[in-house]
């Protein structure tokens, strides 16, 4: 279990590191497509393999009741989504939580570009 989070903890930095060139780069106030194809750039740029707007299955008692896209899914194993809003809030976070129950994935990161400061949660 600790070599598992020690890699996601390692893959995770990157992407954080990742989004943090491009915010330095763009700053805020742009749609947050723009922010999704420069963090595509970034990643590819560090070798990080991803899947860009990958639709995911979501399942209610076993049952597929639609289908939700993920900004990035990372390896397979992490999902990221990116805002561009001023400020984050509660009901943001809730939501990257519920996707991450959805997808029955371990990992996800919340990225909002749209701040003077990056802002990052996982």
């Amino acid at each position: 279990m600790i070599n598992k989070a020690y890699k996601y903890s390692e893959l995770t930095g990157k992407i954080i590191g990742c989004a943090m060139k491009v915010h330095a780069a763009l700053g805020n106030g742009f749609q947050e497509v723009i922010y999704q194809r420069a963090l595509a750039i970034e990643m590819a740029d560090e070798g990080i393999a991803y899947s860009r707007e990958y639709e995911m299955p979501v399942y209610y008692k076993n049952q597929q009741i639609g289908t939700r896209r993920v900004d990035f899914l990372v390896e397979k194993v992490i999902s990221v989504e990116l805002k561009a809003i001023t400020k984050l809030e509660d009901v943001h976070l809730a939501q990257a939580i519920n996707y991450l129950e959805a997808y029955d994935l371990e990992v996800g990161l919340l990225i909002n570009f749209g701040a003077k400061s990056l802002q990052f949660g996982w």
